[in-house]
């Protein structure tokens, strides 16, 4: 099965980058690192999560692995796959961006825990805020495929519906990308508010939207 999406060394350069600089990063610190290391901290910026050094050094590495084979794979099974063609250029910078955010969550976390003064809750909000503008700014240029998306019963029905459930969802996922990246200057209950309270607000609505959307095109064509 041919894959849609053209790889060539100016389209995989930056993954591998981020792959084998993650890989890099994990090995040169592995020796320096505690025996159990902080995973995890709660708004507070305290500490609430542990493991072992070696879990740290081998999951992120494989995790960012696993990703990028997916991404590289995923558009050939999909049963729209040729619809990959006509937003390759998107679906690269979601992928690339995506990959970078962890590997920017994993250095931060490795060198927290190797004892420098790497704020955790600025960091991860900050990248994640980005992650989102980024993955909003693309999200009108995603056609209708299964895997990549919002996909609901609706968008996966109608280009219609889905082109303009995307232009609305990614104003929607950028303005909350702003929100997370002051997150940490806030109280915790603000940002969970924010976090999850936007994320449900999101969904809730893209599905509401998507629906009226495909109602209202029903009615039209009958």
């Amino acid at each position: 099965m041919k894959n849609p999406i053209k790889h060539s060394l100016k389209t995989e350069i930056w993954p591998v980058i981020i792959l084998l600089t993650t890989i890099g990063l994990s090995f040169w610190a592995y020796p320096k690192l505690p025996p159990e290391v902080v995973t995890h901290w709660n708004f507070y910026g305290q500490a609430n999560g542990w493991s072992s050094r070696e879990f740290h050094a081998i999951f992120f590495p494989a995790l960012l692995a696993a990703m990028y084979g997916l991404f590289v794979f995923m558009p050939k099974f999909d049963p729209r796959s040729e619809r990959y063609a006509e937003f390759s250029e998107a679906y690269l910078i979601m992928r690339n961006s995506i990959l970078l955010v962890l590997a920017v969550v994993f250095a931060a976390a490795t060198f927290s825990n190797l004892g420098y003064g790497i704020n955790i809750g600025t960091t991860v909000a900050g990248v994640i805020g980005l992650l989102m503008i980024i993955l909003g700014n693309n999200f009108g240029k995603i056609k209708r495929n299964f895997f990549v998306g919002i996909r609901t019963p609706w968008t996966l029905s109608s280009d219609n519906v889905w082109n303009k459930t995307h232009r609305l969802g990614g104003r929607l996922f950028m303005f909350w990308g702003v929100f997370l990246i002051f997150t940490p200057w806030l109280r915790p209950m603000a940002t969970l508010i924010i976090l999850l309270g936007g994320l449900i607000t999101i969904i809730f609505w893209l599905n509401i939207y998507s629906y009226l959307l495909y109602r209202k095109e029903k009615a039209t064509k009958n």
